[in-house]
């Protein structure tokens, strides 16, 4: 199943290491948006931190509520965050791959 061309959007959260960095993250096209933080070619944070693991992601039927979500998520406390991981990828894996 592709992923990266359906419309509406995606909700992501990306790390550096298992139980390191979380960044969260909104795109409609979440295989090019991955494979640009993997590759660096995104320049702020995630490139200074070497933030290139996808660990969770969710999909929306459109973007704005992905946006709302997303905005949301941003004004959790980390435990929060960590908790929604460990529901979905309790061994923080890298699912980059198998979206391919």
């Amino acid at each position: 199943m592709a992923y990266g061309g359906l419309k509406g959007g995606w909700v992501y959260f990306m790390n550096n290491r298992p139980h390191g960095i979380i960044y969260t993250g909104v795109t409609a096209d979440l295989i090019r948006r991955v494979y640009d933080h993997r590759e660096g070619k995104i320049e702020g944070f995630t490139k200074r931190y070497g933030v290139k693991r996808l660990v969770y992601f969710e999909r929306h039927d459109e973007i704005i509520p992905a946006i709302t979500r997303e905005k949301d998520i941003k004004h959790w406390r980390r435990a929060d965050k960590v908790r929604l991981i460990m529901l979905e990828n309790p061994n923080w894996d890298d699912l980059y791959d198998g979206l391919l």
